[in-house]
């Protein structure tokens, strides 16, 4: 079974990091080997996180099999004051999505599963709302982005973290969420099918995801990062990840912290590393899938598959203005498209206080790393912009000064669009029933219970699932309350409307987004909540 797998147990941990530091010459950064319109990168690298209120960032360069920068910039830790290194290990988010995908192709390329298979030959509880779905989803179709579900459906089970939901009950789960296109017809990011990648990885190999993606990625290419449980030692340098609002400034976002136990969402965005570790990842796929000793990791035929479209992108305005592009498309755990005439294969990583870029141009030979503890994009698109065009012949963005004030400007123009699309909510603050009628505890088939609590006078709210999920019941009118999250980060205000029966009780309620405007499709458009019999949760 995977032979592949067997021999790379054997690999040595040790001799593979040295190997590795050879063959990418890691070294202090060499700036005189950057192109002479990089000069002042440090400088740019500072004022973007200025400008973009992120506190720290690391950054790599591989060109040419050599690192020719490799420094980590601004704080890993606004209250301690504690510097950002190249060895400082963040969350990786959605870039971790290329991982679990190698993993897919190893498995692959050993004969132990295909890319054509059902999911269902693998997991027999994979069950989406339509039966023939269900029958025909493939192994590939879990990575492609073309569930024909909305984009983001199933995240409530992911985020804001700490999740209480499984792995297994995500999977179970996925048959409750309702279509928004038919199959395979549109691109729509998903998360939960990549949690199911990693659980079709599971059950191939016997092994859990997280300790296949250690042994037999991590391992021979002599990373020392973690799809599981970070150990102790890396949480001596870690990043604390960071908000910013003009309220209350830069704010530390605890609940998405690195810690030492791994993550659910780890096939899909849970998985921690450095800039210099990440190194050596981008170094293998320019160097066509070997190792640093020569050998072969992932065969050529591999990479070409996984660079090839799969499901075309959307091009915006600005990918035609800044970077002439005329091709996108998803490949497999990679994004594609063409820039100033190169293929350039990337994946970006979002999460509320980590943001992640990585970028490959095989023509050039160039592979770029952004790690940063911040929350805004503007800081890694910047940057990346201005690494990737000094090397193509291009250092300035159309009608600006430099990357950076291109980003703010394009941020401005996104705010007062905004805020010209807002249209200010008032209720009359009263509702039909007295406050303790709408408490109870609720229950979702699928998303779990909400307990609704009156105690001094007002109604509170939490989830039975996701702890961070709490909050209080602000009455809005008719049968509706705005809630109002203890900890407005983790989610927006939401409305929760409550239907009631002609005796004057409730048989439950539904949510939405607390806007004017509520899109077709939101994070709670398949939840009902129900009463739980003989449950009322009243304190007084």
């Amino acid at each position: 079974m995977f032979n592949k797998i067997k021999r790379f147990n054997n690999f040595s941990g040790i001799t593979g990091l040295l190997a590795c530091s050879v063959m990418l010459g890691v070294s202090p950064a060499n700036a005189s080997t950057l192109p002479a319109s990089l000069n002042d990168l440090p400088e740019v690298i500072e004022q973007a996180l200025v400008q973009f209120h992120t506190p720290g960032m690391s950054v790599g360069v591989v060109k040419d099999n050599q690192v020719v920068y490799l420094q980590g910039h601004g704080l890993r830790s606004i209250e301690d004051r504690l510097p950002v290194t190249p060895e400082t290990y963040f969350r990786l988010a959605s870039v971790s999505k290329a991982f679990t995908a190698t993993g897919i192709a190893l498995l692959a390329e050993s004969g132990d599963l295909n890319w054509q298979q059902r999911v269902t030959d693998h997991l027999a509880h994979f069950q989406m709302a339509d039966p023939w779905v269900t029958r025909e989803f493939t192994v590939l179709d879990l990575l492609t982005h073309r569930s024909g579900l909305a984009s983001g459906a199933g995240d409530s089970m992911l985020w804001p973290e700490p999740s209480g939901f499984s792995r297994e009950e995500i999977i179970h789960n996925l048959r409750y969420l309702t279509p928004k296109t038919s199959f395979r017809s549109a691109y729509a990011y998903n998360n939960v099918m990549y949690i199911t990648a990693g659980e079709v990885i599971a059950s191939t190999t016997g092994e859990k995801y997280q300790d296949f993606i250690d042994k037999h990625i991590f391992a021979p290419l002599g990373m020392h990062c973690f799809a599981g449980d970070v150990p102790p030692s890396a949480l001596v340098n870690h990043a604390v990840s960071f908000g910013f609002s003009e309220q209350r400034g830069q704010y530390a976002i605890p609940r998405n912290q690195i810690r030492q136990q791994g993550l659910v969402s780890a096939a899909a965005g849970g998985l921690t590393c450095n800039a210099k570790e990440m190194l050596k990842w981008l170094s293998m796929w320019l160097n066509g899938g070997k190792l640093p000793d020569g050998k072969a990791f992932l065969s050529s035929d591999s990479i070409e598959f996984m660079w090839s479209p799969q499901t075309l992108l959307p091009i915006s305005d600005i990918d035609r203005a800044w970077d002439e592009t005329q091709f996108s498309a998803y490949g497999i755990g990679w994004r594609l498209a063409d820039v100033l005439g190169h293929k350039v294969i990337s994946h970006t990583g979002t999460l509320s206080g980590y943001q992640t870029y990585v970028t490959l141009v095989p023509e050039l030979n160039l592979g770029v790393v952004l790690l940063n503890n911040g929350s805004n994009y503007g800081a890694r698109g910047a940057v990346m912009q201005t690494i990737l065009k000094a090397y193509m012949g291009k250092p300035k963005p159309p009608a600006a000064e430099n990357w950076i004030s291109a980003y703010s400007a394009l941020q401005q123009h996104n705010k007062v669009l905004s805020q010209e699309r807002e249209i200010e909510l008032a209720g009359s603050g009263h509702v039909v029933l007295e406050l303790p009628q709408y408490a109870g505890e609720f229950e979702d088939q699928w998303f779990g219970a909400f307990r609704i609590k009156y105690a001094s006078q007002k109604l509170t709210i939490e989830s039975e699932k996701m702890p961070m999920l709490s909050g209080f019941l602000e009455p809005f009118d008719d049968h509706r309350f705005v809630i109002r999250w203890h900890n407005p980060n983790a989610a927006d205000d939401a409305m929760i409307l409550f239907d009631v029966s002609p005796q004057r009780t409730v048989t439950g309620f539904t949510l939405a987004p607390f806007k004017a405007t509520v899109p077709e499709y939101h994070e709670y458009s398949d939840m009902y909540f129900k009463p739980v019999a003989g449950n009322n949760t009243s304190a007084e």
